[in-house]
């Protein structure tokens, strides 16, 4: 799968950089221990630039947590029909996958072998062997790391979010304000600003700002349907109902999260 061998690539790539670290940092003394007379500036200049070159490397490695994390996103469009179908055969996928690294861990510490493990084949049992034998694999005490498990809950937790909040897009509701109305087309899945006359200079600055975008098609200001939306809504003050009431109290899902908090 594409996001296990991300995770593969970037746990042997931390690792190496981390173990050339120690060792960069161990090529010269402190001057506190060989003595200002004694100290190897040349030595020292190199290890300086060593070390900068690995912290540069880092900086590439840290990269590949951003496509691991996107991968957790499926990069599942919200336009789509099939947006929540799909991202609730992702998330399936990915609590599946929590599972198995959890009860193959817990088959390890109490067998202390991957032999015979349920959860596994006899070719992934050999694959998860050779890992665990990999430099790279700092933790030998668990065939899964705790940062996969760690990576794979963070991914989980993202694509509940997102299924909520593609699920409650029949919870939000429109609204008037001084001069125009905010609509909920949920065909187009856009929170859209219709006004009755067009916004001065400053309103069309501060509605970009906010992310909206005019759609001349659609004869209106417009930006994907979601909870920042309204939230980008609500900062607006000209786009508040005519009692001053903000956009996001409005909200039915806002509503009844109120409700529930106030059980």
């Amino acid at each position: 799968d594409k996001i296990d061998a991300l995770v593969d690539r970037y746990a042997r790539k931390l690792a190496e950089n981390l173990n050339e670290r120690n060792v960069i940092d161990a090529r010269v003394p402190s001057i506190l221990i060989s003595g200002g007379g004694n100290f190897p500036v040349t030595k020292k200049h190199k290890q300086n630039a060593a070390r900068d070159r690995n912290y540069g490397e880092y900086a590439e490695i840290s990269k590949l947590l951003d496509k691991i994390r996107s991968v957790g996103m499926g990069g599942i469009s919200a336009d789509d029909d099939l947006a929540v179908e799909k991202l609730t055969k992702k998330l399936e996928g990915l609590e599946s996958q929590q599972t198995t690294m959890k009860e193959v861990n817990a088959y390890f510490r109490k067998h202390k072998t991957l032999d015979g493990c349920p959860e596994l084949t006899p070719e992934q049992a050999e694959k998860l062997k050779a890992d665990m034998a990999q430099s790279w694999h700092l933790d030998k005490s668990k065939p899964y790391p705790a940062y996969l498990l760690s990576n794979n809950n963070a991914n989980i937790r993202r694509v509940r979010q997102r299924i909520e909040e593609l699920s409650s897009r029949s919870e939000f509701a429109g609204w008037t304000f001084p001069g125009g109305e905010a609509k909920i087309n949920e065909a187009e899945n856009r929170l859209q600003l219709i006004f009755e006359e067009k916004p001065d200079a400053d309103q069309r600055q501060e509605l970009k700002s906010n992310g909206f975008k005019w759609a001349p098609s659609q004869e209106a200001w417009q930006r994907q349907l979601n909870q920042n939306a309204i939230r980008a809504a609500a900062r607006i003050d000209f786009l508040r109902p005519e009692d001053g009431t903000s956009p996001y109290q409005l909200q039915p899902f806002v509503k009844r999260e109120n409700k529930e908090m106030s059980r």
